[in-house]
């Protein structure tokens, strides 16, 4: 099997290097991409010297680098991880494991903070909330959709359209997902604080309404009927609001003294009407894109055959020890 290491970097000088002999040694017959996301400093050099594959994606914006990754690298498996040396590489036979014997597409590392510092308090906010909003609209799934440590199988990558351009590309992945129904789980794995001399490049507030609004845009794109009957139910209420003091003075005097409110409640009542129609529509062209979707995706050939990765001993993983050697079936 083709293991594929992919790590998206954005000035990590300090930490790439370590990210990549981490993961060469969880997983030394895999090959690690670098993909360098125009960085200031010498991210680009430190991850060469190091061993690893590098490109470079002009675009900045983490969006722009996993569609360049998951369009240029062709591999059985590929994981995804931040190069900020806050995951844990010792973890990823044990994801791979997990996705090769039940058969997913995606494993998502749910993040179990290691350190007070490692995953701070707006942020892990900021992760509940969204995650509870994703879950009322798409189904309960996932607890940690912001996520940067996954894994995925062939057929995931290559019938993603990947759209978002920046950190809100996870909540893309999980939303995918669970649209068609694809078979993921979530496994805990350690979260540590990120290094001395390394910075975040998050911020709370930005990015959270960044992924508000990929969320809401998600919404109204996947679930249609659903965003514009909401709508056209609070135009209709707005509507007989205007509407009940103009129909009560017609029935108490025979006039209709207030001609402006009518015209407005009645036009009110029109956007209503169309707000559902829109809706009926959009869903029909949904259903219709959702299929293409899934028709993408079966054209892939489920990932299959030998697999074997080697995970080191003694290496640091405060949840369980990773298993020393992965094997699965080939399949025929």
């Amino acid at each position: 099997m083709r293991i594929a290491v992919l790590v998206p970097c954005y000035n990590e000088e300090a930490t790439v290097a370590t990210v990549i002999g981490d993961f060469r040694k969880s997983l030394p017959t895999a090959r690690t991409f670098v993909y360098d996301n125009n960085s200031s400093d010498r991210t680009a050099e430190v991850a060469r010297a190091s061993g690893a594959e590098v490109r470079t994606e002009r675009r900045r914006g983490k969006g722009h680098v996993v569609r360049r990754m998951f369009a240029d690298i062709d591999a059985d498996i590929y994981v995804l991880v931040d190069g900020d040396a806050t995951y844990d590489a010792t973890s990823a036979p044990r994801m791979i494991d997990s996705l090769m014997s039940n058969h997913l597409d995606m494993v998502v590392g749910f993040r179990v903070d290691q350190a007070q510092a490692a995953y701070r308090t707006g942020h892990r906010t900021g992760n509940l909330m969204l995650t509870s909003f994703l879950t009322s609209v798409f189904g309960d799934s996932f607890k940690d959709i912001l996520s940067g440590y996954r894994v995925f199988s062939r057929r995931f990558v290559k019938s993603f359209p990947v759209l978002s351009d920046g950190f809100e590309i996870e909540t893309e992945l999980s939303v995918h997902a669970l649209e068609l129904a694809l078979p993921v789980t979530e496994i805990e794995t350690p979260y540590y604080a990120r290094p001395a001399g390394s910075f975040s490049k998050l911020n709370t507030w930005r990015d959270g309404f960044r992924i508000l609004g990929t969320i809401l845009k998600l919404y109204r794109s996947e679930k249609p009927l659903r965003f514009f009957t909401a709508m056209g139910i609070f135009l209709m209420v707005v509507s007989i609001g205007l509407a009940i003091p103009v129909v009560e003075t017609y029935l108490e005097t025979g006039l209709v003294p207030r001609l402006p409110t009518a015209v407005l409640s009645m036009g009110v009542m029109i956007m209503a009407v169309l707000a559902v129609s829109s809706g009926l529509v959009l869903d029909t062209v949904t259903r219709g894109r959702r299929e293409m979707k899934l028709l993408a995706y079966l054209s892939q050939a489920p990932t299959g055959g030998a697999v074997t990765v080697i995970a080191p001993t003694g290496a640091r993983n405060d949840l369980s020890a990773s298993p020393a050697l992965l094997r699965q079936p080939t399949s025929t």
